[in-house]
């Protein structure tokens, strides 16, 4: 019994000497004046309230983190919450923070393992609540009998030493085992009875923010990229090598400094902007490329900013990156370059791509360089290429005429004026940098004042111009076609730009090369133009008549230089009795084929008219030449035109069109008074299109021709145009005919002015088409000619009548001297008129420079001159016309015919030697 109640007793000393312990801890931990509100903790195992001498709280040994000692210990802002840091207020929020994730467990035990303190946040981590637990032994939280040997083992090894570190494995209320990571240290009171401190974290909690930890550590210290923690007042609290090593200052100099205070003024500038905006904002800058703020090492950065904040919210700073982007920064520029001077080429291709003009595809490459690839750029051409002409045989020497054809500058100016004069013919020594260059096709890049002054020849105005306006760079480049230069490019760098190089050389002769060949195409253009223009001018009316009764002004406007020559015509024929032929044609097609075509056609015309051919047959007749006026055999005729026959006698105008556009009339107003004559001006009026039956193109075929006879009132002015005159692109034929009406009806000085003033109301967007104009002012002939006209009867007695009547006219007039033989021939034709025709016969007399005397009859069919033998009594009535006369003819007027002959006032008879 004595023994069970000593040991009864001994449970029970332990019992009291464990509350008593836990009272002394809680006073030690106890404030020295509790608040009012102060309880005793539910659960808490009481201790009597006894006086006892005031001495010190026992101060608890902090465990140290031996498993982090490899962490660098860098200087920072102090922990939140700790010492320096301000003090949360109210309303600042308490959780998620690091010890809130972790969720660090704290019980006190004493020497024999029984819990003496359980922590709330003990309670949360293994469901047990402090009432349950203290007194009783820690073991009975662990389920495996060989880990309670090793926990005790480890209490044992904590008084010994002070301390331990390990892993346990404790069950929670439910039952279920949860890992810890578990670190034990000895605590003394202040009467030196010792109590074990257990710290317990769930291990995948600990273990998780170890792997962060290291994550953090690889990623600061082993990164490529330069990292920077900064604070609020951006001040750099950490920074690892990489960044350290960039910025050329060392680690322990960026700690506690901002930005500006550790990088170069103007670069930081930038930087600490960026900073504040990310900290104001905390909307994260990614990937800025900026220029390395270290002028020992050139080069580019990216950087990259974000605001950090806590798992409460609070920031607590930004974070960066930087990494250096150099070599892909130039790269990229590289490859940026490449491009620009691809698009350079292809822009340069395209603006050129259609133009056949020397002079402005060498204006169009010395524009494209500037001021992209240089400051100044001149493109000088042989003067062969300038004008078309053959390229020479033999190689160039300062004998060489060249031209200065195309200039651009950044800048204008005096010097630039005399060094990129456009039109300027340039001079160079055979020993030049021009002369080499020209001779040999090698380009040649240029620095320096020696090299520059050998550009053309020593002093050499253009050059000495160029040294005032800074040039200290050039090339000299040869325009090459088919392997021979026929001109040089030049581009000079000046100032502060930096000089040409190899890269720059080869491009410009790439360059070089694309406009050769355009200004070899121009220049072959360009002769085969003026041979056209030549053949089709040789074609056209070198001398254009002034007929009786008609005043006549022309325009011919070849196409635009990027157009080639084509076959537009015109054409004044005078016919006889004192009738005139007007004509205007349109071959299709162009250059030298069409000019061609367009010379046969206009002689085709010609000679058909000379057979006095209505408009109509006419037409008719070379419709059916077509074959033969064909460009060539597999190529059909296609041409139009329109044919008019003006009558000044009878005051009638027959006019026929295959396919053309329509004439324009214009009749003078009543109040325009007396008809003006030769010369005078025109008094505008009424105009208006002539409506004609279309008819088809030459060559086409399929419409028949037909001819309008109109009565034409004195002084009107008849228009006959091509298409290029009128049509357009964007507008219908009407529109172009209505402008040409509109200024036609003006008044004008004379009819010259008059085609001066419809060339230049031409549309600017028409087709760039040749032009052939032709105006015809028609009159009544000649004031004071003398004319007389009978009709007779086609009886035998009419032979006699018109002999008398011819007799007794010409000596009214006071030419006798013409009386014989223009009786005798007017006998023998109005003898056959009688012969063969059964209605009235028609006989007239006009007297101008010559005598023309006309017979007409109902009969279409033409006389045949036939030779009479010696035995014939007849049949030598036409031989007689054709010996006596100065000219004789035949022509269908209406139904019938008219047989006319000329001739010659006294003195004005022909040559016949």
């Amino acid at each position: 019994m004595s023994s069970t109640g000593n040991g009864g007793g001994e449970r029970r000393a332990g019992t009291a000497g464990s509350a008593a312990a836990r009272a002394r801890l809680r006073r030690a931990a106890r404030p020295a004046v509790p608040p009012p509100s102060a309880g005793r903790r539910r659960g808490a195992v009481a201790a009597p309230d006894v006086e006892r001498p005031a001495r010190p709280a026992p101060t608890l040994a902090l465990p140290e983190p031996g498993d982090r000692s490899g962490l660098r210990s860098r200087p920072g802002r102090p922990f939140p919450g700790g010492p320096g840091e301000p003090p949360r207020g109210p309303g600042a929020p308490s959780e998620g923070g690091l010890l809130d994730m972790l969720k660090v467990a704290i019980a006190i035990l004493d020497t024999a393992g029984r819990v003496v303190l359980w922590s709330p946040a003990a309670e949360e981590l293994l469901g047990w609540p402090n009432e349950l637990l203290v007194g009783r032994r820690i073991d009975e939280l662990i389920p495996d009998q060989e880990q309670v040997v090793r926990i005790r083992t480890a209490i044992q090894d904590t008084l010994r030493q002070g301390r331990w570190a390990g892993y346990a494995e404790l069950r929670d209320r439910a039952g279920a085992p949860v890992a810890v990571e578990v670190r034990i240290s000895l605590l003394v009171d202040g009467d030196g009875t010792p109590f074990l401190q257990v710290s317990m974290a769930e291990s995948a909690a600990v273990r998780a923010v170890e792997r962060d930890l290291a994550v953090r550590d690889a990623l600061f210290e082993q990164s490529p990229l330069g990292i920077a923690i900064l604070d609020t007042d951006l001040r750099y609290t950490a920074v690892n090598q990489t960044l350290a090593e960039m910025n050329g200052v060392v680690l322990e100099d960026h700690v506690g400094r901002t930005t500006g205070e550790t990088l170069p003024e103007r670069a930081a500038d930038e930087i600490t902007a960026i900073q504040r905006q990310v900290l104001a904002t905390g909307d994260p800058v990614i990937d800025v490329t900026l220029a390395s703020p270290v002028t020992t090492r050139a080069g580019y950065r990216s950087i990259s900013y974000s605001r950090m904040t806590d798992r409460s919210g609070r920031v607590l700073g930004i974070s960066g990156t930087v990494m250096d982007v150099t070599e892909r920064y130039r790269a990229v520029a590289k490859v940026e370059h490449a491009r620009r001077r691809l698009s350079l080429l292809n822009e340069f291709g395209s603006r050129v791509g259609d133009l056949l003009d020397a002079s402005r595809i060498a204006q169009e490459l010395a524009s494209s360089v500037v001021p992209r690839l240089t400051d100044h750029s001149a493109v000088i051409l042989l003067q062969a290429v300038a004008h078309g002409d053959d390229l020479p045989r033999h190689g160039h020497d300062r004998r060489t005429s060249l031209l200065q054809l195309g200039t651009a500058s950044v800048q204008d100016g005096p010097e630039v004026d005399v060094m990129l004069r456009r039109g300027a013919r340039i001079t160079f020594a055979e020993d030049s940098a021009c002369g080499r260059v020209l001779r040999t096709g090698v380009p040649e890049l240029l620095s320096g004042a020696d090299q520059l002054d050998d550009v053309t020849y020593p002093g050499d105005p253009k050059m000495q111009a160029g040294r005032d306006l800074g040039v200290h760079s050039m090339l000299v480049v040869p325009l090459r076609a088919r392997g021979i230069v026929i001109g040089l490019l030049l581009v000079s760098r000046a100032g502060y730009r930096e000089g040409f190089d190899r890269d720059d050389l080869a491009f410009t002769v790439e360059l070089a090369d694309r406009a050769g060949s355009s200004l070899d195409n121009a220049r072959l253009y360009a002769r085969e133009r003026t041979a056209a223009l030549t053949l089709q001018r040789t074609l056209l009316p070198q001398q254009v008549p002034q007929p009786t009764g008609v005043e006549v002004a022309y325009r011919y406007v070849p196409g635009s230089s990027g157009t080639e020559v084509g076959g537009d015509w015109f054409d004044v024929i005078p016919l006889p009795g004192d009738r005139t032929a007007l004509v205007v044609g349109d071959v299709m097609g162009h250059g030298l084929r069409a000019a061609a075509t367009m010379g046969r056609l206009r002689t085709a015309v010609r000679v058909l008219a000379a057979l006095d051919l209505p408009p109509d047959v006419l037409l008719r007749h070379v419709h059916e030449l077509a074959d033969d006026l064909a460009q060539g055999p597999d190529e059909a005729l296609l041409a139009t035109c329109i044919y008019a026959v003006f009558d000044p006698a009878t005051a009638r105008l027959t006019v026929a069109k295959a396919g053309h556009i329509p004439p324009v009339l214009v009749v003078p107003g009543q109040d325009a008074g007396e008809p003006t004559r030769t010369g005078g001006p025109l008094p505008g009026g009424a105009g208006r299109i002539l409506d004609l039956p279309s008819g088809a193109p030459l060559g086409v075929g399929g419409v028949p021709f037909e001819s309008v006879e109109l009565k034409i009132p004195e002084g009107s002015l008849l228009a006959l145009c091509t298409d290029g005159l009128v049509e357009s692109r964007d507008k219908d034929l009407d529109v172009g005919l209505g402008r040409l009406l509109t200024v036609l009806q003006e008044p004008y000085a004379s009819i010259q002015a008059a085609c001066e003033a419809v060339l230049d109301t031409m549309e600017q967007g028409r087709e760039p088409d040749d032009v052939a104009l032709l105006l015809a002012r028609l009159g009544h002939g000649q004031v004071g000619t003398p004319t007389a006209g009978w009709t007779l009867p086609a009886e035998p007695t009419a032979v006699s009548r018109a002999r008398r009547l011819v007799r007794s006219t010409l000596a009214e007039w006071g030419v006798e001297a013409l009386t014989d033989t223009a009786e005798l021939l007017v006998s023998e034709l109005v003898t056959n008129a009688v012969r063969y025709a059964s209605a009235p016969i028609g006989v007239r007399l006009t007297l101008g420079e010559t005598l023309l005397v006309e017979i007409s009859d109902p009969l279409p069919d033409p006389p045949r001159e036939r030779h009479a033998a010696e035995a014939d009594e007849g049949g030598r009535g036409l031989e007689l016309v054709r010996r006596l006369a100065l000219r004789w003819g035949a022509r269908a007027e209406g139904i019938g015919k008219v047989v006319w002959f000329e001739q010659a006032l006294s003195g004005n008879e022909p040559d016949e030697s």
